[in-house]
């Protein structure tokens, strides 16, 4: 019997792809665990904190929502050049791993920070915000675009980059809904221990922080790249980063469509915990939405590789689009009945979840359009555009919640019989109605724009393939 020996390697090489893909799904996932959880406690609750815990003047909460929208604009102009930086990095542990290291452990100490009460008011307490939450951007960028940057350089396949892409966003909203669940009961029962909401908040935050640093541990450890697509190129100059994303064509279109989606998104999110306390009129019930949303969620990123199995992703954006314009409208009509709200939830976020994963998978694919192209993978620019639209939709999405709550008394309001029946509907316009239209176009500008189909993707890496050979 002749044994093939060449075959016997391709057989070794490709069985060991599969187990290092199969290693990946998971410590790439796990890692962001406790990430998302810091994140959702400023993104989703330190407006919450400002308002209901420090109690903020209408003046000072103007100021800050300012802060705000100029800190994350500025932050998300940073990101382009946060991913040059990682981009240009050698050592020895890789470019990504330095930057995912140092940003999670400095901004776990800048959130920490931003939760302590250093008895100060008025423009005293909004210039040491500031500072405090633009280092707290800028830390988190680093971590934030070397982790995401990394998924890239993980496969350049596209079903193994929807597994573990499709895993880390369910960790991601594992820890989102582990804390949107249970923020209310966790600060009540600390404030209880500790005798203050301000204590119970600082103390959730310390928390929060450690498991973001023990999480990212299974990143850095245990997470393989594929040497094949970190090949040496060469070291990308300033100058080039506005070509590379503007010459980028997909990218470019797929960023505008992604951040007319998240600002919608987002928008909607930021008002949940106002909206059940001085809308609904019942704070407590927002546990339990946040449940069903949750666990919704993470159904729909669990099944998505079986759809994306039958169905192309062009079909499947359309029909999570519509998802979402049904249960924005369900939501709006039907805000009285706790039941058609938790069917308006699942719709909404179910939707979000395929549109979302869908999203990262458009912008990882333009690094081998770019590469396909321009002769440059720039994986940590490219991908510096997730974040970069995260943050401007947040920034944005911030802004909007922050004059709503002034303009429709929802700030000053001790309870909802307070906010007027006026207030409530601008309340739900912007809430509701405004997201759900931002969220139409960008699908609009995606469908007519946005060209590389999973036909196109498999013939532009045949042919990369063939050139890395070269």
């Amino acid at each position: 019997m002749k044994i093939d020996y060449n075959n016997q390697e391709q057989i070794t090489f490709e069985t060991g792809k599969i187990m290092k893909a199969k290693n990946n799904i998971w410590s790439y996932g796990i890692g962001t665990i406790g990430r998302d959880m810091v994140y959702t406690l400023v993104s989703m609750f330190l407006m919450v904190y400002l308002t209901d815990v420090l109690d903020v003047s209408d003046r000072d909460l103007v100021s800050i929502g300012i802060v705000f929208m100029v800190m994350r604009i500025f932050d998300a102009i940073n990101d382009p050049v946060m991913g040059l930086l990682v981009d240009n990095t050698k050592s020895r542990f890789g470019k990504f791993k330095p930057w995912i290291f140092s940003g999670a452990f400095l901004s776990g100490i800048f959130t920490i920070l931003m939760f302590i009460d250093f008895g100060l008011t008025g423009s005293a307490y909004v210039l040491i915000f500031a500072v405090i939450y633009l280092f707290w951007e800028i830390s988190y960028t680093a971590n934030d675009i070397a982790y995401w940057s990394m998924l890239p350089a993980l496969s350049s396949n596209q079903k193994d980059r929807e597994k573990i892409g499709a895993v880390a966003r369910i960790c991601a909203n594992i820890g989102l809904f582990s804390l949107v669940v249970g923020i209310v009961p966790v600060t009540k029962m600390l404030a209880d221990l500790l005798g203050s909401m301000q204590k119970a908040y600082t103390t959730l935050a310390i928390i929060l922080v450690a498991l973001m640093w023990f999480f990212q541990l299974f990143t850095l450890l245990f997470t393989k790249e594929d040497v094949e697509l970190q090949k040496v190129e060469e070291h990308t100059k300033f100058s080039e980063i506005v070509k590379i994303i503007f010459q980028n064509d997909q990218l470019l279109w797929t960023t505008v469509s992604m951040a007319l989606f998240m600002i919608g998104y987002m928008t909607t999110t930021q008002f949940g915990l106002h909206y059940f306390k001085y809308i609904y009129g019942d704070e407590d019930k927002y546990a339990i939405f946040a449940l069903v949303l949750g666990v919704s969620q993470i159904a729909a990123l669990s099944v998505f590789p079986l759809f994306s199995k039958r169905f192309n992703r062009r079909k499947l954006y359309f029909t999570a689009t519509i998802l979402v314009v049904i249960g924005y409208l369900i939501f709006f009509f039907g805000d009285h009945s706790m039941i058609l709200i938790v069917i308006a939830g699942i719709l909404i976020f179910v939707g979000q979840a395929f549109i979302q994963l869908m999203m990262l998978m458009f912008i990882a694919d333009t690094v081998e359009y770019g590469e396909y192209k321009f002769g440059k993978r720039n994986d940590s620019i490219t991908l510096s555009l997730q974040p970069l639209i995260y943050k401007i939709g947040g920034a944005i999405a911030t802004g909007i919640v922050s004059q709503t709550l002034v303009l429709t008394g929802v700030n000053s309001a001790e309870k909802a019989s307070d906010v007027t029946e006026k207030g409530a509907f601008v309340f739900k316009i912007s809430m509701m109605i405004l997201p759900l239209l931002l969220i139409v176009i960008g699908y609009i500008v995606y469908r007519i724009k946005y060209k590389i189909t999973e036909e196109s993707y498999a013939e532009m890496l045949k042919e990369l393939t063939e050139r890395r050979k070269n």
